[in-house]
């Protein structure tokens, strides 16, 4: 046997004519953008990096459960000092790039005002964090007080998927409403590949808030969200319908999915399409299909959803 029998020729990929070919379909992709104002520049906000300053963010707000093994409580400050310090200047580095990168989407040149406004949003979303740890301490006792397989509010931190959503879920939220918008989807959708939980960042979600299991939850941008509401796995919170414009395309930003008010459960399943609300207290069960509203105290099954709610099934 020859050596060529044994280690063959190396095949001939044609890798001209295919480099050739993705140059061309390339330029034509960029053209089409440049006519539509819709592509930017290479320098874009990074997953990776993001990644980075989220897991120090979340040392800096838990970092005697999600900080590093060897920490003290003596020298707590000292870590949140430092590691916020380092998450929030790389943090303002992803910011001016997508400022940056906004403006050149808008066909407009850059001007010197991006750096203070990417100061102004770092420095805001830096004063919201006190408040954010504040209402993940609810999320956290609404999942120990809601679940009877918590042990402690420190198995919910350190191994409930659904704590590690929401948390990913407060910081993209703040940073959504000062117009990181870019960044802040990155955020979500690191949550989302590591929980299976796809929480759109602009959604408004109050305190106490409990997803149990979580796998295939889905909560879309302009849903609302009272306090004290707990969700299972798989339950989407979605649009019925998208307007479209004169010109074809979608609107965007338009409310179009449910508002829960207080205190509700939504159980396995359930899917709520639409801009419709569900009233304070109720229960929507397992696998119900909803795209009407229902009033305070409801409780739906799936055989009460395909008709007129009847009265007996509506509890003040």
């Amino acid at each position: 046997m020859s050596k060529h029998e044994i280690f063959p020729l190396p095949a001939d990929w044609e890798l001209t004519r295919v480099v050739g070919e993705l140059r061309e379909v390339r330029r034509q992709w960029r053209e089409s953008c440049a006519r539509n104002h819709e592509c930017g520049g290479r320098e874009l906000p990074a997953p990776g990096s993001i990644r980075d300053i989220v897991d120090g963010l979340r040392g800096a707000l838990f970092p005697m459960r999600l900080g590093p093994p060897d920490l003290r409580q003596e020298s707590e400050d000292f870590f949140v000092a430092h590691t916020l310090d380092s998450a929030l200047h790389a943090l303002h580095q992803q910011v001016l790039l997508e400022l940056h990168y906004t403006v050149r989407q808008a066909g407009k040149e850059p001007d010197s005002d991006i750096g203070a406004h990417a100061i102004n949003i770092v420095r805001t979303f830096a004063a919201a964090l006190p408040k954010v740890r504040g209402l993940l301490d609810t999320d956290v006792r609404a999942a120990y007080n809601g679940d009877p397989a918590a042990h402690s509010v420190d198995e919910i931190l350190l191994c409930y998927p659904g704590a590690q959503a929401v948390i990913h879920h407060r910081l993209a939220h703040v940073l959504h409403g000062l117009g990181a918008s870019m960044i802040a989807r990155i955020i979500a959708e690191l949550a989302h590949s590591e929980t299976g939980i796809d929480i759109h960042p602009g959604a408004k979600i109050g305190s106490g808030f409990f997803i149990d299991h979580g796998t295939g939850v889905v909560i879309g941008e302009t849903a609302v969200i009272g306090e004290r509401v707990r969700i299972y796995q798989a339950v989407t919170l979605g649009a019925k319908r998208f307007n479209v414009g004169e010109d074809g395309v979608l609107e965007k930003g338009a409310p179009r999915h449910p508002i829960l008010e207080d205190d509700v459960v939504v159980y396995a399943g359930a899917t709520i399409l639409g801009r419709i609300t569900i009233g304070k207290g109720s229960s929507i069960g397992g696998n119900v299909w909803l795209t009407r509203s229902v009033p305070p105290g409801s409780v739906i099954t799936q055989a009460s959803s395909r008709h007129e709610l009847p009265k007996a099934e509506v509890l003040a």
